[in-house]
């Protein structure tokens, strides 16, 4: 199996703490060769005040995880020539979605994103807003015509979560299944 380059990107909405369990099983999954992390300015605030971590702290996770910054539009993600196997958005702001949604690409979190649709890779957008607008449906339903994965940043609670750790870990299971990158969980439903 040939190991995989991830795009996660942490954007300005609550839930930052479920990016922060992504990018922790990424670094930790021995299919996954590198992990390019964006962090937008108010995505990076949010990591600070909920789940406590720096930038710094997350870069310290592993050797694989490599920042990109946000308008350096000429980063390797931005072009399709650029070997990757997937893209998540965790949390997606309502902004970032409607970037998307638009084909925008004024920063690299837009644009790479839009090389995932066009490149026909996974994008996953894990969007954080409640109530959704009829702005917010009309582009999640833009971003899944054009193959990007929705996924509201909606936890399960099937597996009776003991603590928050556990609405993390089985939300981050299911996105490291969309990726491909399927890990044995003990929160998985078993019917």
């Amino acid at each position: 199996m040939t190991s995989k380059r991830i795009t996660l990107a942490i954007t300005g909405a609550t839930g930052s703490a479920f990016g922060v369990a992504v990018l922790r099983r990424l670094a930790a999954n021995p299919a996954v060769e590198q992990v390019n992390l964006l962090l937008s300015p108010i995505g990076r605030r949010c990591v600070e005040d909920e789940a406590g971590y720096t930038q710094e702290d997350l870069l310290g996770f592993s050797p694989k995880i490599q920042y990109l910054y946000e308008h350096d539009l000429g980063a390797c993600i931005s072009s399709g020539s650029y070997r990757k196997d997937g893209m998540v958005v965790l949390p997606c702001s309502a902004g970032t979605l409607g970037r998307i949604a638009s084909g925008t690409s004024e920063n690299l979190v837009a644009r790479a994103a839009d090389v995932c649709l066009k490149e026909r890779h996974p994008l996953i957008l894990c969007v954080r807003e409640t109530p959704f607008n009829r702005i917010h449906l009309e582009n999640m339903l833009r971003v899944h015509d054009a193959g990007a994965f929705v996924m509201p940043l909606m936890p399960s609670f099937y597996h009776r979560p003991q603590v928050l750790d556990d609405l993390y870990e089985a939300f981050a299971t299911r996105v490291l299944d969309h990726l491909g990158l399927m890990e044995e969980d003990t929160r998985r439903w078993k019917g």
